[in-house]
């Protein structure tokens, strides 16, 4: 297959063709869009399969805190694509939310997914893992919820898919979700019994997330001092990946959370293969505040303020330097229009610095050469 066009390919076709390849697909977000580019060129260059993905809260029919919509996500990734010369990557909805699980919950996720599949999305993240019945008498019980909405919304995009390939991701066990003995972890016979489930009900997902120990966004000591994330349970990750093989169940595990994890660790003791898709989020954000702060300090500064004077009350006890990292993203819709038109010297320190980070994590998932592995099983 030629992608001349540069279009969107369903991760899906990643998924199948690289199954056990012993790599990590690279997935991105976009929050702030200016990333774009630095990232597909070094995907390019590294020859290296991407995703890109957006999650509900960030991306949707009102804009989201990313002040994006579907179509503007779309339209901005062909954009990029097309700019760069770049044909093996996915359009993904990444955290498509199910909070509460009622008619009208579903109606609703129903009608931002439609919107996603006529903007041309060609992947799905169904997340129902906050609908867990704790007083649930076995596994399927308690899960019985999550199995239901994710079962609803599998079945829709199914439908209104049509023939059309697609990747499917779906979630059990609340990332970051903590108890008192500390962040609870999906087990194995968790994660098995819900794609068992899934399976029964004519829903395939391809990619599981699942709680092993990390937690989306900037990470803190108890001192709000910005620390490496080291907390990916990798027994239990290869525990879990060995139970889904086990029931001959075709689903890898998509790992949450990398923002702040090393380049060594990821490198060195991910389970590479078990772990297929290796989301990336925060750490771009991160990236652009960073260049802010040298080529548009008044912007940085303003971006600074409003998130400290908005969310300081959200946050007692916590100090300012921990606020604006767990809270800034919501200055990105907030500050939309300034942020998109800062200048050319600006977007190309974002171009590079995106290039070189994105360069060591498609290094560190083992991603290089493998696009070429996905077009060959494509033809």
């Amino acid at each position: 297959m030629t992608n001349n066009n540069f279009e969107p390919i369903p991760s899906s076709f990643m998924f199948k063709s690289l199954l056990d390849k012993d790599t990590i697909i690279m997935t991105a977000n976009p929050r702030i869009a200016l990333v774009m580019k630095g990232i597909m060129q070094a995907a390019k260059d590294m020859d290296a399969p991407l995703i890109f993905e957006l999650a509900r809260s960030e991306c949707n029919l009102e804009g989201g805190y990313a002040g994006l919509t579907p179509s503007d996500l779309s339209r901005m990734s062909r954009e990029a694509a097309k700019e760069v010369g770049f044909d093996m990557w996915a359009l993904h909805a990444d955290h498509i939310g199910i909070k509460k699980g009622t008619d009208e919950d579903i109606e609703s996720t129903k009608e931002l997914v439609s919107a996603q599949i006529e903007a041309g999305y060609t992947s799905f993240a169904i997340d129902a893992s906050h609908l867990f019945n704790f007083q649930g008498g076995n596994l399927r019980e308690e899960l019985a919820d999550n199995i239901d909405a994710t079962t609803k919304i599998g079945l829709h995009i199914k439908e209104n898919m049509g023939d059309k390939e697609y990747g499917l991701e779906v979630e059990v066990g609340e990332i970051g979700r903590e108890d008192e003995h500390g962040r609870v972890l999906t087990s194995p016979e968790e994660a098995a019994t819900f794609i068992t489930a899934l399976n029964e009900n004519g829903v395939f997902p391809h990619f599981l997330a699942i709680a092993n120990g990390s937690a989306h966004g900037n990470t803190y000591d108890a001192n709000g001092n910005l620390i490496e994330q080291v907390s990916v349970d990798i027994d239990q990750t290869v525990a879990v990946a060995r139970a889904l093989k086990d029931n001959n169940l075709d689903v890898r595990i998509a790992q949450h959370g990398i923002t702040g994890t090393p380049r060594d660790l990821i490198h060195n003791h991910f389970p590479h293969g078990d772990i297929v898709k290796g989301n990336v989020a925060t750490f771009y954000q991160n990236i652009v505040w960073d260049i802010f702060k040298v080529y548009e300090p008044e912007l940085y500064k303003d971006i600074y303020d409003w998130t400290i004077a908005t969310h300081k009350e959200k946050a007692p006890g916590k100090n300012d330097t921990e606020i604006f990292g767990k809270f800034s993203k919501f200055a990105v819709g907030q500050f939309f229009d300034r942020i998109y038109s800062v200048g050319d010297d600006t977007k190309a320190a974002i171009d590079a610095m995106c290039y070189a980070e994105t360069l060591l994590f498609i290094k560190a998932f083992n991603g290089e050469g493998t696009a070429q592995i996905v077009r060959d099983s494509i033809n």
